[in-house]
Parts: structure tokens; C-alpha cells; sequence
């Protein structure tokens, strides 16, 4: 009898506890079954989640056709909680620029940095940067002396990220291989891309995406670091919440928009979704293609193949893609530098699309 009491006492709390929830404006919910999804292998995958031994998973979050449909946090994390989505916000501020294209302040993706940065403003910038375009930064095909494995060149992160003012010092980077030739992964390559953000809008990158993107996306609680020369660190740094990291991805499934409301262009969209400029599978098991700074990767799910993007970040920071299904998953962690933590976040994300039947 007392079983049977605390059973119902549980099913109360919990029904009790998703009640006072308040609802997301702009984005109802959905059913696990009407977004196609077997109940009894989510809830099994939620009970996997929760028996971690590890305490340092935060959220999953899934939206399809712009409606809510799993909203789970583990570990004392709530929805408003914020945590640093590391190189994931390297993909967002790939989203950025097609909204500075959108409004001119870029022209294409051919122009090239050196355009970008007066000599009489910036006498360091290099004689280099006019063979890098923009594309080429996206692709993290640059060319320049820097890599993220190799804290010995002059463009990684820890020889600029500390400064209090560091566009200067990434413009006197040279050339170290031809521009387009390979790919090699670079916090500089996002670096640049906010720096021309800034230098046209005139707005530090933390504001032109609060403008731009935040307010329109009711995202209110959020952090991304900028410098004491009002610089933001476009490669990473910016921490936001497991339903708002998630909200990114609504744009890039809803062809630009949120709602009805057009954020960025679908042309530009359609580019990310389908810009896929390297082979980089030989470097790890988790990823196919590269492009935009955005992933992309094709696997077979219940015998069907689903092909979708996704942004990656230390600690198992993972937004997802699926643009064929219109659906959006964010896994938020904080296993920063933990070996498990990107296996653990793609494992997550097996089992989801195994569910879908």
C-alpha cells in the first residue's frame, strides 16, 4: 500500500512539476508519437541519461516542424541554466555572417579579408590576407600559420585570446600553405569572421547577434566573452542555454526563419546545408564532411539514411540538424576536456534517431 502511495505521489509531482513549466512563446509542443518518435525508446534513453555515472550531462532538447517535442534536464540543471557551448558558437557565427551578406556589409563569399581592414587603421595586416577570402575562413581552409592542435603557431588561440585587444595581432599572421589547399582546424578562421562582422556593422559581435538574432528569438540570459576593445571571441566563448542553443538550429531547419519572421536568408541556408568543401573523416570517426563551419554527416537509421549538420563543441556540446525532418537536437555537457565526452553526446544521438520509427 505505502508503494502504491509513493508511486502516485511521484506521478502527481512530476505531473505537477511539468505544469509549472511556463510555455515557450512562439513554439508549441508536440507529442513524442506525432513527431514520429517510439515513447518506450526515448524513456529508456532518458533512464540510461539519468543513471550516468558521470554528473556533468545538462540537457536535451528536440524540435520538430518549430514545436517542442523532449525538453529533459539532468543533473539540478533547469531550463534557464547557461553553460559555455565552446566551438559550437564557431557555427553561429557562420549564421552571423549571412545575416551581414543579408544587409550588405559583406559582399560575397570571394572578397577577400585584406578588403576588410585599412592599412592606415590596421598598419599590421599582412600582404597574405589578400589571397584569403572569406570562404575560405569558412571552410577552415585559410592557409594561415595556425592550428588548434598545435599551440606552437602564431594563430592559436592561447597566443591571442588573453590580449585585450587582438584583431591586430591575427592580421600580422602570414600564409603557412596555400588558401583552399587543406583543412586545417583553427580558432582564427572563426576569429576573422567576427572581426569583419564588427569592422562593418561597427558593433561588437556580442551586440550585432543581440540585435540580430537574441531579441528576435526571445533569448534574454546569455554570455559570450568580449574583450576590453569591445571584441568578441567569434570561435567559441559564448554560453546560452540548452532550449536556446537549440533555437539556432530552428533557423537553420526553418529555412532562415523563426516563425514567420525571417532571421537570414534561405539562399544562405541552403549554402550551409549543403556546402560540404572537405573529406575530414580521416581525422575522426564522428564526422564525414566539413563546410561553413558547420559538420555534416549522412548515417543509416532503421534501415533509412538521414543526412544532417551539426555544430560541436568541447565538453559533448552537440546542435543538430536534420533538415529533411525539420527537427533540431541539442545535448548541452560540461565534460569539458573529458575523452567521453563528444563519444557520449554522439552516442545520445544514435539511439534518438533509432527511435524514430
Amino acid at each position: 500500500m505505502k508503494s502504491n502511495i509513493l508511486i502516485l505521489s511521484l506521478f502527481f509531482f512530476a505531473i505537477f512539476s511539468i505544469a509549472q513549466r511556463p510555455p515557450i512563446p512562439h513554439l508549441p509542443t508536440m507529442s513524442l508519437e506525432e513527431a514520429g518518435f517510439n515513447r518506450d525508446s526515448i524513456n529508456a534513453l532518458d533512464d540510461i541519461i539519468s543513471d550516468f555515472d558521470q554528473n556533468d550531462f545538462r540537457g536535451m532538447v528536440v524540435i520538430k516542424d518549430h514545436k517542442m517535442v523532449i525538453e529533459y534536464f539532468y543533473n539540478s540543471t533547469e531550463r534557464a541554466d547557461i553553460n559555455d557551448i565552446r566551438s559550437a558558437g564557431k557555427s553561429f557565427t557562420s549564421l552571423l555572417l549571412g545575416i551581414a551578406l543579408d544587409e550588405g556589409l559583406v559582399q560575397n563569399l570571394d572578397q577577400d579579408v585584406y578588403s576588410f581592414f585599412p592599412k592606415e587603421k590596421y598598419p599590421s595586416v599582412h600582404e597574405d590576407y589578400k589571397q584569403v577570402k572569406i570562404r575560405h575562413l569558412l571552410d577552415m581552409s585559410s592557409g594561415l600559420d595556425a592550428d588548434s592542435d598545435d599551440w606552437k603557431t602564431p594563430g592559436n588561440a592561447g597566443q591571442w585570446m588573453s590580449k585585450d585587444e587582438w584583431v591586430s595581432y591575427l592580421l600580422g599572421i602570414s600564409l603557412a600553405d596555400k588558401p583552399g589547399r587543406n583543412w586545417v582546424y583553427a580558432d582564427i578562421n572563426a576569429a576573422l569572421i567576427g572581426a569583419i562582422i564588427e569592422e562593418t556593422s561597427g558593433m561588437s559581435l556580442n551586440d550585432f547577434a543581440k540585435e540580430k538574432v537574441f531579441i528576435p528569438l526571445g533569448i534574454k540570459k546569455y554570455y559570450w566573452y568580449t574583450n576590453d576593445s569591445n571584441q568578441t571571441v567569434a570561435a567559441g566563448t559564448l554560453y546560452l542555454s540548452t532550449l536556446d542553443f537549440a533555437k539556432l538550429g530552428v533557423l537553420v531547419a526553418n529555412e532562415g526563419k523563426w516563425g514567420d519572421t525571417p532571421i537570414i536568408s534561405s539562399d544562405y541556408i541552403e549554402k550551409i546545408i549543403s556546402t560540404k568543401s572537405f573529406d575530414i573523416s580521416q581525422f575522426s570517426s564522428l564526422w564525414d564532411t566539413y563546410g561553413m563551419l558547420w559538420y555534416k554527416n549522412q548515417e543509416v537509421f532503421n534501415g533509412k539514411k538521414i543526412d544532417y549538420l551539426w555544430a560541436s563543441g568541447n565538453g559533448g556540446n552537440h546542435l543538430v540538424v536534420v533538415p529533411e525532418k525539420n527537427m533540431v537536437i541539442a545535448l548541452t555537457s560540461t565534460a569539458y576536456g573529458q575523452r567521453y565526452a563528444h563519444k557520449r553526446s554522439r552516442a545520445i544521438l544514435n539511439k534518438l534517431l533509432s527511435a524514430l520509427e
